[in-house]
């Protein structure tokens, strides 16, 4: 069992920054590849962005490339996910989460066997 809590959200300008974070613990952090979701009023849950165990691989969605970055320090059992240059759009509950395996960086929910609560961004424009 791993236990995810995702904390950093809030309420910020377009343009603005947030990092949020994703505190670990029960079994060995550093054994998952881990992911951040996010879904908006309405809308399906759609991937953010997933990173290896090791923090070696990363991989992002096309909508957040060149914005957000992931990573992940094993020894503090946390990743996070810096997020700058935000839009209106980017407005969403954040989850993060983790896989089965260590590498596979897996792109869909079902990927994932471990999620966190969410933390609530929203963007105002």
């Amino acid at each position: 069992q791993v236990q995810l809590v995702e904390s950093g959200g809030g309420l910020v300008q377009a343009g603005g920054s947030l990092r949020l974070s994703c505190a670990a613990s029960g079994r060995t952090f550093s054994r998952n590849a881990m992911g951040w979701f996010r879904q908006a009023p309405g809308k399906e849950r759609e991937f953010v962005a997933a990173i290896s165990w090791s923090g070696g691989n990363t991989y992002y969605a096309e909508s957040v490339t060149g914005r957000f970055t992931i990573s992940r320090d094993n020894a503090k059992n946390t990743m996070y996910l810096q997020m700058n240059s935000l839009k209106p759009e980017d407005t969403a509950v954040y989850y993060c989460a983790a896989g089965p395996s260590a590498t596979i960086l897996g792109l869909t929910t079902g990927a994932y066997d471990y999620w966190g609560q969410g933390t609530q961004v929203t963007v105002s424009s």
